[in-house]
């Protein structure tokens, strides 16, 4: 039995659109009346961010002094995985396209994701991926969850799917950041690396998935390829 599990963030919704808005408001928010900043241009903004450039030194480069700067960073860790800001996520170009390919022919799918339930949910209901995602093949973290690090926490989601799932003979994760990769190697599943999330092909590449391609589509299509 061939299962894919995939991240959601990344893969299937383009989050650049809600992380720039938060950068937006942070700026604004930080910065004193009478200071004159410098508002990256979404493109620049998103690559510093593809690039793992600190919170911190994005507010540098965009004009605030380093304890605004230290604000700016503590600000948009707490404001980004906020209501309203999750209603500018979109869907990635090709993400219904591979996920409706994979329900036609059966293929076990699962998400696997450092969202909420409830943020969770709520990009089910805006952009209806709920049919794609059996609640028994959804996993999230609890609404009440304390996080630790994303490369740490991953690995325990992908332990648990991996114990209540029934067996596979052939397993791929899919991901756009080192914990979806940590979480692949750390139970010998193969992973491939897509290159439309939050991490550059170059960032990915010092993470070593057994792949980087472009999207969720081509990373279907090779996991299809490897099930023939």
């Amino acid at each position: 039995m061939l299962r894919i599990f995939t991240d959601f963030d990344g893969p299937i919704v383009d989050v650049s659109e809600r992380y720039y808005r938060v950068y937006e408001l942070c700026l604004e928010k930080t910065r004193h009346p009478e200071q004159e900043v410098r508002l990256l241009p979404k493109q620049e903004f998103w690559l510093l961010k593809r690039d793992r450039v600190p919170e911190k030194q994005i507010g540098i480069i965009s004009g605030l002094s380093e304890d605004q700067a230290t604000a700016f960073a503590s600000l948009r860790k707490n404001t980004v995985h906020t209501q309203p800001y999750f209603e500018h996520d979109m869907l990635a170009p090709d993400a219904v396209e591979a996920l409706t390919k994979i329900k036609q022919l059966n293929i076990d799918l699962a998400v696997m994701t450092m969202r909420r339930v409830s943020e969770l949910d709520f990009a089910f209901k805006q952009h209806n991926l709920g049919r794609f995602f059996p609640e028994n093949r959804c996993y999230c973290l609890s609404n009440d969850y304390v996080k630790t690090r994303d490369v740490d926490d991953k690995p325990l989601l992908m332990e648990r799917a991996l114990t209540e799932l029934p067996k596979a003979t052939n397993t791929w994760m899919i991901g756009d950041t080192e914990a979806d990769i940590a979480a692949a190697k750390k139970h010998s599943i193969k992973v491939i690396a897509v290159e439309c999330g939050i991490r550059s092909r170059k960032q990915l590449e010092s993470f070593q998935p057994d792949l980087i391609v472009k999207n969720l589509s081509a990373a279907v299509k090779i996991a299809l390829n490897s099930a023939e």
